[in-house]
């Protein structure tokens, strides 16, 4: 009896936890509607942005160890966005970290602040690599595992996330090769495979066949995941390895937006009146 009412605590507790994380990623969705319209004009890179959202919630507030504190801390771990224009859910989750205010969040893409289309490097932030071109963000990475392994800090571990149709650049499969190599075993890279790239869908611009095949084949440790699936996440991106891990996290463009959601032209663009309210309507429901 007592046996059983300690597990069911323990389930309880869990389960809180996971709607805790879950109101997280609400509100980081609402964190990028809220810049969206800040950035009136200059446009918003929705899709890109709310596919990675459940990732970046689990890494930033599960998985790794990063906090204010930590910033410039030689035992943080490092988090380097490849691809930079998904950049507003990192502003997202620092909100909800407290590093960020909302108010800090309207002052996205304006002239002077600190919260760029694409990730400058700021330390206070958090914010370790300056991306935008794509393709350069994993040889970072592997040049960052190396030089935290030869000053001995191999606690560190280093994640990178990419674009599936960033993988079209040999760049990327340079930097694997190197990576296995090198058995950095503190280095993870996601892959946001969420269909779709500036062009349109992946499978036609570029297939890639099976792209957990491909960093094996490479010498990684590779799985698939469903990258919206939060439990899942957490105990993934959680995990140790004696090579180098790729994570396929299969998502959807424009999450939670339906009229966003595997539509290629929401890669960048701007809403409508009524579209702010669709949208607004369908992430925050009976919230407000």
């Amino acid at each position: 009896m007592k046996g059983d009412f300690l597990q069911n605590n323990l389930l309880e507790i869990e389960a809180g936890e996971q709607n805790m994380l879950e109101g997280h990623c609400r509100e980081m969705r609402k964190n990028c509607l809220v810049m969206a319209k800040a950035a009136g004009g200059e446009g918003f890179h929705f899709g890109a942005s709310l596919s990675i959202i459940e990732i970046v919630a689990v890494l930033y507030l599960r998985v790794m160890q990063i906090g204010k504190h930590l910033f410039q801390s030689e035992e943080r771990d490092r988090f380097i966005l490849s691809k930079g224009h998904g950049v507003p859910a990192i502003y997202a989750v620092l909100e909800r970290m407290n590093v960020l205010s909302r108010e800090d969040l309207l002052t996205f893409k304006r002239e002077g602040s600190d919260l760029s289309g694409h990730p400058c490097k700021n330390e206070s932030l958090g914010i370790e690599f300056s991306s935008g071109s794509l393709g350069q963000g994993l040889s970072y990475g592997v040049g960052v595992a190396l030089a935290l392994r030869r000053k001995g800090n191999g606690n560190a571990r280093v994640f990178v996330l990419l674009g599936d149709g960033e993988c079209d650049e040999g760049s990327v499969w340079e930097a694997a090769m190197a990576a296995a190599k090198h058995g950095l075993n503190h280095l993870t890279v996601i892959v946001d495979w969420n269909h779709m790239q500036y062009d349109g869908d992946t499978e036609q611009v570029m297939p890639m066949e099976s792209l957990e095949a491909k960093w094996k084949a490479f010498g990684w440790d590779a799985c698939h995941v469903d990258g919206h699936d939060l439990e899942l996440l957490e105990m993934t991106l959680g995990k140790e390895s004696a090579r180098p891990r790729a994570i396929i996290a299969d998502t959807v463009k424009g999450k939670g937006i339906s009229f966003m959601e595997h539509e290629a032209q929401w890669h960048h663009g701007m809403m409508t009146a009524a579209q702010e309210e669709q949208a607004w309507k369908e992430v925050v429901g009976d919230e407000d």
